[in-house]
């Protein structure tokens, strides 16, 4: 099973799912899976589509945003959304989890959900390192 690591109370990352995943996320307590990898990116890896079923088979919320490198401006806004709309706790994926905390971080601080220097805190309490991106949050932010 691949881990999920908790960032805040109500959102986690993780790398790329597998099909059991998915009903281990909803007895976790997850209600929304977002998949950041894009098709194809790797083989053997699940599409967009088999994710998406997976997701429904086990009770769950599901949307595709996938990127590479920085996530763009309508990811970001999408995942604000999908943030603000979600019916509870949201696991993110993508290869390693990096590209899903870093969408996040961003969210987060564009709808001012939390402090730029609490992002960075939390995605290092989760074994990312997002020190880099503090100007930008800040800017982001207002603060």
């Amino acid at each position: 099973m691949t881990q999920f690591i908790p960032v805040t109370p109500n959102f986690a990352v993780a790398g790329q799912l597998t099909p059991e995943d998915f009903a281990a996320a909803h007895a976790g307590g997850y209600r929304l899976v977002i998949n950041n990898r894009p098709d194809g990116e790797q083989p053997g890896q699940l599409t967009a589509a088999q994710g998406a079923q997976a997701a429904q088979a086990a009770g769950l919320g599901y949307l595709h945003l996938p990127f590479q490198g920085q996530p763009p401006a309508d990811v970001v806004e999408k995942m604000i959304e999908a943030l603000e709309g979600a019916q509870g706790p949201v696991l993110a994926h993508c290869r390693s989890g990096t590209r899903s905390i870093t969408a996040w971080a961003l969210a987060s601080a564009i709808s001012a959900k939390h402090d730029p220097v609490e992002i960075v805190q939390a995605a290092d309490a989760a074994g990312y390192d997002l020190s880099g991106l503090l100007p930008v949050l800040q800017r982001l932010s207002g603060a």
